[in-house]
């Protein structure tokens, strides 16, 4: 599979996953997201036989895979639990702040470059999105500020797991990290079922029920199998670039959907991140170039026919 095509399939996941996750925790959250990923480990165990993948247990292995358990466990069920009090596209929003904090970490942790002017600013432009959001969860009624604090704690926990794969160093086949994270991950959600809820609903909605079944299959299974395989492939800061789509997708399809409004200062915020991660990811390429004069002369000069010739159009320095 292409790097592409696996990157474009995680932003459709991602989008959709919100959704799924608010009406699959209708049967109780505990129960929908323990069901998920026991379906997600059985079917990548089972890709694991088929495929005839590897399935390393050594020291760096074994630290891959509890760099990705933090994720798969300690992200998703802060994920659930806030789902509970916010809508749907306020996830998808909140996991926006991923990038700068993959960035932080990826400067403390693997010597990235984080530290300049641009990402600075870019960074202050999320935080104050962040804060516009949070000032949309006031208006909501109930305990909104939990679930998005819940949500916010939890893409803290992705971020971190981000990176900790990265530094592990070990390159193992993305089936065999998730299943190594889901071996893991499982025995501790059906412990944590047991012990806060143990009930098995009678009867589940069949809205809930294909929404656990699509979260088993798309977005554990496939999902973080496809996630896994571009980590692998591109850098930290390109992979959290996804949320640059995700957000506004999400929050689209918890309007049409689930009929959730689409209060002003959500959007103002999303606005802000998104803008943000763009200071973050490209402003220090748009630095770089001495003047739009000179840009806008290159690009004229090349439709006059000077890169049809062969030579090669250049910005003066």
């Amino acid at each position: 599979m292409s790097v592409p095509t696996a990157y474009l399939g995680v932003i459709l996941i991602w989008a959709t996953t919100p959704l799924a996750i608010k009406w699959s925790a209708e049967t109780g959250f505990l129960f929908g997201v323990t069901a998920r990923m026991v379906i997600g480990a059985v079917l990548c165990f089972g890709f694991i036989a088929l495929l005839r993948v590897p399935f390393p247990w050594h020291r760096s292995a074994r630290q891959a895979y509890l760099a990705a358990t933090l994720g798969v466990f300690g992200s998703m069920l802060c994920t659930y639990w806030g789902a509970q009090y916010i809508p749907s596209g306020f996830i998808s929003v909140l996991f926006g702040v991923t990038p700068f904090a993959t960035g932080i970490m990826a400067a403390l942790w693997l010597g990235e470059r984080f530290f300049s002017f641009v990402r600075l600013f870019g960074l202050v432009l999320g935080l104050i999105g962040l804060l516009l959001v949070f000032g949309a969860g006031i208006h909501l009624e109930g305990q909104a500020w939990l679930g998005i604090t819940a949500v916010l704690v939890a893409a803290l926990l992705h971020s971190a797991s981000t990176v900790w794969i990265k530094r592990s160093g070990a390159q193992l086949h993305p089936v065999a990290l998730n299943a190594g994270a889901l071996s893991i991950a499982v025995p501790l959600y059906l412990a944590t079922w047991y012990l806060f809820d143990g009930q098995v609903p009678h009867a589940v909605e069949p809205r809930s029920l294909w929404a656990i079944v699509y979260l088993g299959v798309f977005g554990t299974a496939l999902g973080f199998v496809l996630y896994f395989y571009v980590l692998r492939h591109l850098p930290a800061g390109v992979i959290a670039l996804i949320t640059l789509i995700s957000p506004v997708l999400a929050l689209f399809m918890g309007h049409w959907f689930n009929g959730e409004a689409l209060h002003a200062l959500v959007w103002g915020g999303t606005s802000f991140i998104i803008v943000g991660l763009l200071c973050y990811q490209f402003g220090g390429r748009l630095l770089r170039v001495r003047s739009w004069r000179e840009m806008a002369a290159a690009l004229a000069a090349y439709r006059r026919g000077v890169g049809r010739r062969g030579a090669p159009v250049r910005v003066r320095d």
